[in-house]
């Protein structure tokens, strides 16, 4: 059986608690395992459906707006770096599918952790359950109760990889049965 090789684990920002925890948790399987830690940020926030503003932005308000973000990214996730230095940035503008599509692709990560701040949560316009669900790669779903992890079916195959002796209790996430 071919087994996935994880160099790298991406994460998609969130500014919220359960965004916090679910970084937390991608730093920590990230340091445990030397693996590249990668941060996407996007220009229209793929939680927030109604977030369109910036997709028509041309020019210097394009280019000072993503500068802007850029620098708020960061500015909020370096201190909770700390010393640990093979992370790298990425400001994102195309949707959340195409992007996260071509950075895997480009293997910036072969494991995708993602911040589920409510129960009805969307990530690209979609349920976050059902786009995580429904990825090619491992996705870990962090949230939103404060214990609650949850595991595409490709995450299932790789968690122990990923957490050692800390497995947790896997709750998989079942693509046939989420509500789209």
């Amino acid at each position: 059986m071919t087994t996935l090789a994880i160099k790298a684990i991406g994460f998609c920002v969130n500014y919220t608690e359960q965004g916090d925890r679910a970084f937390s948790l991608a730093l920590k399987l990230a340091r445990r395992n030397r693996l590249q830690f990668n941060i996407f940020h996007f220009l229209s926030d793929p939680y927030n459906p109604a977030d369109t503003a910036y997709r028509d932005l041309t020019g210097k308000k394009r280019e000072a707006h993503l500068i802007e973000m850029e620098r708020t990214m960061r500015l909020y996730y370096d201190d909770r770096l700390a010393d640990y230095l093979d992370a790298g940035f990425r400001l994102c503008e195309n949707n959340e599918w195409i992007e996260l599509h071509r950075c895997l692709a480009k293997s910036e990560f072969q494991t995708l952790v993602l911040a589920c701040p409510s129960a009805d949560a969307v990530f690209g316009r979609r349920s976050l359950l059902t786009f995580a669900g429904s990825f090619v790669c491992p996705v870990i779903v962090v949230g939103p109760g404060n214990r609650d992890l949850r595991f595409n079916a490709p995450a299932r195959l790789v968690v122990d990889r990923l957490f050692g002796s800390d497995i947790p209790a896997i709750e998989e996430i079942e693509q046939a049965a989420l509500p789209d």
